[in-house]
């Protein structure tokens, strides 16, 4: 993936202190010594749900770091990031802006409000509250914020085979998805629904909210194949990716068995198949995971 000759996002808030802490695209050292933590975090992230965001990638796991308010809060650095991966997240998060700023009010007839990316170390606040390492990346649709440690990247390389830049920035670009459908009015909808549903058919529509930001990911990798910065090998990191982080390949792992019903992100199969839909069509209308029977 070319990135390092592309524009730096203005909209990136490191709060880390003194940045840095994971040197290296591939397989930097360093970073925060979480562990098992981060490792239940891509559990996390794939499986759960915060049950006050009901989006994915927050608080499933009771009790990990605990949930109160952190002692402290990280003060944002000055001036864009100077560490490696920093930079890449940052040049990743302005090709989002770029693409989506011409995309939407082509495809769906609204404005591009750019998104703050929050790159955080163990802890940190969030609008929808606390941000944790082990909640892994997600997005707060109550200050329109994303949230990264970037310790998920280096176990999502070590314990799952997911690395590659390409398949980081497919993470960040399912999440800027998540951006998307809350400017589009969907999740906020998905929120109203809930709770007159039951335990089975909420994770059912988790999972169409989930594939959709894979679909919508797909979408914007289309436009960035289309500039030339992203080839075949880069397209396969992403699906690799979006394999190892299917419910059912993560349940199998954890707990020996799938159980389709409890799924809150969708399969192997699914998350690809949505990621590979965008991609290949560029379009937002091709995402419309809620009117299929079929995922």
């Amino acid at each position: 993936m070319r990135w390092e000759d592309y524009r730096q996002s203005e909209n990136l808030e490191d709060r880390r202190n003194g940045g840095g802490g994971f040197a290296g695209l591939p397989g930097g050292r360093g970073g925060v010594g979480i562990g098992t933590m981060v490792v239940l975090g891509l559990l996390g992230w794939a499986l759960g749900i915060d049950p006050r965001l009901l989006i994915g990638g927050a608080e499933m796991i009771g009790g990990i770091g605990g949930r109160g308010a952190p002692t402290q809060t990280s003060r944002p650095s000055s001036g864009p990031p100077q560490d490696e991966m920093g930079r890449f997240v940052s040049a990743v998060l302005a090709q989002n802006e770029d693409v989506w700023t011409k995309l939407l009010p082509q495809q769906a007839n609204r404005r591009y409000e750019a998104p703050r990316l929050v790159l955080f170390s163990r802890i940190d606040r969030s609008g929808c509250g606390t941000a944790q390492a082990a909640m892994g990346p997600f997005y707060c649709p109550e200050d329109k914020k994303v949230y990264l440690d970037l310790s998920f990247f280096q176990e999502m390389q070590r314990k799952l085979g997911g690395g590659g830049d390409f398949a980081y920035a497919y993470v960040i670009g399912h999440e800027i998805g998540h951006h998307i459908q809350n400017l589009l009015g969907i999740l906020p909808k998905v929120n109203q629904l809930r709770p007159r549903l039951s335990e089975r058919d909420n994770n059912a529509l988790s999972v169409r909210v989930e594939l959709q930001a894979d679909c919508f990911a797909g979408v914007w990798a289309h436009n960035v194949q289309a500039m030339g910065r992203i080839d075949q090998s880069d397209l396969e990191e992403a699906l690799r990716a979006a394999s190892a982080i299917g419910d059912d390949r993560l349940q199998e792992a954890s707990q020996g068995v799938a159980v389709p019903d409890s799924f809150t992100h969708g399969s192997s199969a699914q998350r690809t198949r949505w990621f590979t839909t965008g991609l290949k069509s560029g379009s937002m209308q091709s995402c419309d995971t809620f009117k299929t029977n079929q995922l």
